[in-house]
């Protein structure tokens, strides 16, 4: 199998919605993984037919249990990048709550060995962030939401990052 494949998985965060995006589009060999809160909010933020349009392979959460988290045991992937990621879905990876397709996700990757990247929406005690309509909005994280962040911070294979530029500098560690 070609070990050379991105896994990316976008959860139904909006901060940094747009730009995660730009990113994916501008490379080739990622699968991309919706959960059911991403398709929505790819709907609400007139991103979702951008993605459909590009031909590249997207696998959407449908039910409990998630099959395609085995390809990580397989090789296929050398990379998970979960960006963005919402509180809700921080503190299940911090929690071992493995209940979606992006917590599976993120757990079978941690069991392969395979390395992590998070983009969190919440890192700071305010943020700006855009709506749907580009409206800026001030987003103030609850303490146990950046409490969950800073765990996430210190699980072993997990990167964490809180910029573009972050991410696009730890992307470029594995490529």
């Amino acid at each position: 199998m070609d070990k050379k494949r991105i896994a990316w998985a976008i959860t139904g965060a909006g901060h940094a919605l747009e730009e995660c995006i730009g990113m994916i589009m501008e490379r080739k060999k990622i699968d991309l993984f919706l959960s059911r809160a991403a398709e929505e909010v790819l709907k609400m933020y007139g991103l979702y037919s951008r993605l459909q349009a590009s031909g590249m392979s997207i696998c959407r959460d449908e039910g409990k249990s998630a099959p395609v988290a085995a390809r990580f045991y397989g090789g296929r992937y050398k990379l998970l990048i979960i960006a963005p990621a919402t509180s809700n879905s921080v503190a299940k990876f911090v929690h071992g709550i493995s209940d979606t397709l992006v917590t599976n996700l993120f757990a079978q990757a941690g069991k392969s060995r395979v390395p992590i990247i998070v983009y969190p929406t919440d890192l700071a005690p305010e943020t700006l962030s855009f709506g749907p309509h580009r409206e800026p909005l001030k987003v103030y994280p609850r303490p146990i939401d950046l409490e969950n962040t800073g765990k996430l911070r210190r699980l072993a294979g997990t990167n964490v990052v809180g910029s573009r530029e972050e991410l696009t500098k730890c992307l470029a560690t594995y490529l």
